[in-house]
């Protein structure tokens, strides 16, 4: 992770606030943390990560400005939507004053983000901070991204005469 004259080895992971999410992220932060990287998990409010599970990182808690457990199969969303959208402005008031601490201007943080947490690149890219995206769920999961436009389209989503808390309506 070296360019242009900067060294970076402080790390900023940004996790999805689910636990098949979180549990990547926080794994790649232990692998990166044994070989010599700082790191710091900023995450929202909603569903926060085990900080004593860790205790080598550093835990920066973002406003995310949920007051109530969404109904999240129905309003999945919606939720992301405002989760992106309430904890970007938070997250880059926490780099501009990180930025702000290093001792060396060389040494910026690169920023790895789960792919459902977008501000982060839109924040990272406003800073001009190396930004890296871990894409936690399968290859089946992106395939359906792909079959999704289509099965809408053929009239198989969403399934006629069957009401489930999983459909979005």
């Amino acid at each position: 992770m070296e360019k242009q004259g900067w060294r970076c080895r402080k790390l900023v992971l940004v996790p999805c606030p689910f636990q098949g999410h979180i549990n990547p992220m926080l794994q790649l932060g232990t692998i990166l943390h044994s070989k010599g990287f700082s790191i710091t998990v900023a995450h929202a409010q909603f569903n926060s990560p085990q900080t004593s599970n860790h205790p080598d990182f550093i835990f920066q808690s973002l406003p995310d400005g949920i007051s109530s457990k969404p109904d999240i199969p129905r309003d999945f969303l919606a939720f992301m939507s405002s989760l992106n959208l309430n904890c970007r402005a938070p997250f880059q008031e926490f780099l501009s004053q990180m930025i702000g601490k290093q001792e060396q201007q060389d040494e910026l943080p690169c920023i790895i983000y789960d792919a459902l947490m977008y501000f982060a690149e839109a924040v990272s890219s406003h800073l001009k901070l190396p930004s890296i995206i871990l894409q936690t769920c399968s290859v089946t999961t992106m395939l359906t991204y792909f079959a999704y436009p289509r099965l809408q389209e053929e009239g198989y989503i969403p399934p006629q005469g069957i009401r489930t808390p999983y459909c979005f309506h």
